[in-house]
């Protein structure tokens, strides 16, 4: 493990566009001193582009996906199969905290799987509660609550004034995806 301190809970959160792309840029930044970052995306098994770009980083960065191609539909109840796939990323983040395996780790759409209720927002707070000293955590997703922000260090709210979604732009490959 590296001489980053403490380390401290970020969660970037809101309606806008860029929260996993700022978690993404901290990972960056981080290779960058020699830091170790995994990456436990929730909800997601799509193709995107930073995975070709993590490839070529040789080691800093790991990224896993706990999802379908798809992106997981709101459903209520959740199907079966999103919620049993959630319950695996906090699985894998849990032990990468036990053996510290890591500087810096990105759960990334966490705070959104709770708004889906595929995870309990109990579980993410036991997660909170367990971060190792001297390891980074950050939180992405959309709709953290109060209790969410209570126990974090810096939470930054991205927030959509205009995007071109609205005119029926689809997600560009190395843009959006």
């Amino acid at each position: 493990m590296s001489e980053i301190g403490k380390g401290y809970i970020h969660i970037y959160t809101g309606d806008g566009k860029g929260k996993t792309t700022a978690a993404l840029g901290l990972a960056l930044r981080a290779a960058g001193v020699g830091l170790k970052t995994n990456i436990v995306q929730f909800m997601k098994g799509q193709h995107y582009s930073e995975l070709d770009s993590i490839k070529k980083l040789k080691g800093r960065i790991y990224i896993e996906q706990y999802g379908d191609k798809e992106f997981c539909r709101i459903t209520d109840p959740p199907e079966s199969r999103f919620i049993e796939q959630a319950k695996r990323a906090i699985t894998r983040v849990k032990e990468l905290m036990i053996k510290k395996e890591c500087d810096i780790l990105v759960a990334d759409e966490i705070i959104t799987s709770i708004l889906f209720k595929l995870v309990s927002e109990d579980s993410v707070l036991e997660l909170l509660r367990k971060k190792p000293d001297g390891m980074e955590f950050i939180l992405t997703g959309r709709g953290a609550s109060d209790k969410l922000i209570n126990k974090a260090d810096l939470v930054t709210e991205m927030r959509e004034i205009k995007h071109y979604y609205q005119k029926g732009i689809i997600a560009r490959k190395g843009i959006e995806m």
